[in-house]
């Protein structure tokens, strides 16, 4: 479609999605973090929210500026920035008859929708997919949750959480001798995001080539599940149920977190390669030629690993710290520090990919946040960019998209649909 990009402000130049335009009804992460990846690539993303419940994750902390004092607006949560930056700011309330026809005229503009509601949620208001593609056939239609639009548990209430304990990843994290822990992220929320950015762009392709647009069903579950490895083809083919090792791999030696002198390092010198390297490097190359150790195979199993592996990367590692480690290994064998995030924001490797970006709210200060790792050489993602406030771009979103006049926009505000 064809729309005048240079009227609504924040459109990105010269991004690989510039004309894409991408109605995001969406909150807190999984659906944010889903069309925030489409805007930092150059799509036109105008997030939508409800003008009397706006996403909540605009209280999640921390918050940039202010002192937390009274005064309205004194604060802006760093959280929401950094998961909706380049976005166009709209409110439209989806429970009124206005809202609604107002949704429907900038579906047929609009290239992409994205929600992240239960499922039946968008039917129930009158604008489901069914709804929206009548009025653009060409909308692609993505819809994130907790167990995707189809199955028993489609309409039960889900979290990151949820999915880590329906997609087997929580069952099989932690320590064999302790209960499972989750995974120390939002897995199941920023992996269904990445398949939806996935699904999303293939059904884009799609409709370019055919003109017709598709709905786009991703689910939480089914995304966690995806990134369990070997756990299925263990149970299906040797009836084994995977559970907690803690640092440890289900069969590869030494291939884990060791101590040494000031924090901890992993190490995956469990090739015969890698091995014999390790051994030079190390001071020891005689057991390289070790008869117990001179192969992976033997290397690999579970009581040489104990006896006789273990103790030499103790030796190894114990007396020196991080750095030194590292320098020892430099680029001949797979050895790296466990950084804290701290130190990461401040590793040199992430500065050199431009993998922490500044930018500068004018009331707040400035934010440091992660950036993209998209890294394309023609069209470069562009990661620093404002979040909006609540409904901040209305009047240009339609004006430009929806035909609405200054009189049409001031009904309305009066009317409570926007």
């Amino acid at each position: 479609m064809t729309i005048n990009e240079d009227a609504l402000a924040g459109a990105l130049p010269g991004g690989s999605l510039r004309g894409i335009v991408v109605l995001d009804i969406t909150r807190v992460v999984a659906g944010p973090f889903c069309s925030m990846q489409l805007a930092d690539l150059g799509a036109t993303v105008i997030k939508i929210e409800n003008p009397r419940d706006p996403d909540y994750a605009r209280d999640f902390p921390p918050m940039l500026g202010g002192d937390g004092g009274a005064e309205e607006g004194a604060e802006f949560s760093a959280f929401f920035a950094q998961f909706n930056r380049n976005k166009l700011g709209l409110t439209i309330d989806l429970s009124t008859g206005e809202g609604k026809e107002l949704l429907k005229k900038l579906a047929r503009r609009a290239d992409v929708l994205v929600e992240n509601f239960r499922p039946g949620t968008m039917d129930k208001l009158g604008v489901g997919y069914d709804v929206l593609r009548r009025e653009n056939p060409r909308l692609v239609y993505t819809a994130i949750s907790g167990y995707g639009q189809t199955g028993p548990y489609r309409r039960r209430p889900a979290y990151d959480n949820s999915a880590q304990a329906t997609g087997g990843l929580w069952s099989m994290n932690g320590f064999p001798d302790r209960p499972p822990a989750r995974v120390g992220t939002i897995i199941g929320d920023l992996s269904a995001t990445l398949y939806a950015v996935i699904g999303t762009l293939a059904a884009l392709r799609h409709a370019e080539k055919t003109g017709e647009g598709q709905l786009v069903d991703v689910s939480q579950q089914d995304s966690v599940l995806s990134l369990t490895e070997n756990a299925v083809v263990s149970y299906t083919v040797e009836g084994k149920v995977p559970g907690p090792l803690g640092n440890e791999h289900p069969f590869v030696k030494p291939y884990e977190l060791y101590p040494c002198k000031d924090g901890f390092v992993f190490f995956g010198g469990y090739t015969d390669k890698f091995w014999r390297l390790s051994c030079e490097l190390f001071g020891t190359p005689e057991l390289a030629e070790d008869p117990e150790l001179d192969t992976m195979a033997k290397r690999f199993t579970a009581e040489v690993y104990e006896r006789r592996v273990r103790p030499i990367l103790h030796e190894w590692f114990a007396e020196k710290t991080k750095t030194e480690l590292e320098e020892i290994a430099g680029d001949a064998v797979p050895l790296s520090a466990v950084r804290n995030i701290g130190e990461v924001v401040e590793d040199p490797q992430i500065a050199a990919r431009d993998m922490i970006v500044d930018v500068e709210y004018p009331e707040f200060g400035e934010l440091r946040m992660f950036g993209s790792p998209i890294k394309l050489g023609a069209t470069p993602a562009r990661p620093r960019g404002l979040a909006p406030r609540v409904g901040e771009h209305t009047a240009t979103v339609l004006r430009t998209l929806a035909d609405v006049d200054e009189q049409g926009l001031a009904d309305l505000r009066a009317s409570g649909a926007v």
